[in-house]
């Protein structure tokens, strides 16, 4: 292109100097099979929620399993999984904190004094720093790693997607016909990155009554079906609005979760 910067962090087109990119390596003690980035077109669709669902349902098969937080400015794992330890370095690198079941976590909160103090910080900075969680970070053996992603199809998705060897993404939407719109958008973010496309989960997507058992689509019934149909994909999985997941998020005891939602999409992304 005529007007190129040569910078492909803050660009979006196909073209053949983005397919030449070399990807970021790791640390050299650092081992990491398969890496699976975790996405949505917008916030607050349970992100977060499918990361960590994905990471505790990988670990208790008995694999090696990691998450890194990539949502440097709205940071959550950490309280998901009761986090409290701060990261700790060394010549070697950077360690990450083990959630009570082993799993490995490095997000910015494990780094900051204080978990509530904000991160203004411009794009580029933010890019730079979750390379940083892939270069210096020492990922010991894993088996698995999840990539929590910040919503929207900015500077660090297109970090991530160019300088990590993504295996693949998983979409994740809720009912709104708005954010099926969107998640349109995030798919086809990942068809010009040249990503394959995993599964969609789409939360919240109906409540369950405990009194009869009925359904209720609180948000209407949804067309992901559809959407995933259009882009052959394969692996569809819904999760209720369950206020016991919620409240294990807030308790930091997440890895307690029980529920068969994703089981069947997790078995999809063994090695």
């Amino acid at each position: 292109m005529s007007d190129c910067t040569h910078d492909c962090s803050t660009c979006g087109e196909s073209c053949a100097e983005r397919n030449t990119i070399e990807k970021e390596g790791l640390n050299k003690l650092s081992s990491v099979k398969k890496l699976i980035a975790v996405v949505s077109g917008k916030g607050g669709v349970g992100k977060s929620l499918v990361t960590s669902m994905l990471a505790v349902l990988a670990n208790r098969k008995g694999l090696s399993t990691a998450i890194l937080d990539a949502d440097i400015t709205g940071p959550s794992i950490p309280k998901v999984f009761g986090l409290k330890q701060k990261a700790e370095g060394s010549d070697v690198g950077i360690f990450p904190v083990m959630t009570k079941t082993g799993i490995k976590v490095m997000s910015l909160n494990l780094l900051l004094e204080d978990d509530t103090s904000p991160v203004v910080w411009r794009g580029p900075v933010i890019a730079g720093a979750v390379k940083q969680f892939w270069t210096d970070v020492v990922w010991d053996k894993v088996d698995y790693m999840f990539v929590d992603m910040p919503p929207g199809t900015g500077d660090v998705p297109l970090t991530v997607f160019q300088s990590l060897p993504v295996d693949g993404i998983v979409v994740v939407t809720s009912p709104q016909e708005l954010v099926s719109m969107i998640v349109e958008k995030a798919l086809k973010m990942a068809e010009l990155m040249n990503v394959p496309v995993l599964g969609i989960v789409e939360n919240m997507a109906y409540f369950e009554c405990d009194s009869c058992g009925k359904r209720h689509y609180i948000y209407g019934k949804s067309d992901v079906n559809a959407v995933a149909a259009q882009h052959g994909i394969k692996n569809v999985a819904q999760i209720p609005i369950q206020p016991d997941l919620a409240n294990l998020c807030d308790r930091g005891l997440f890895e307690l979760f029980e529920g068969d939602w994703l089981n069947e999409l997790s078995d999809a992304l063994e090695i």
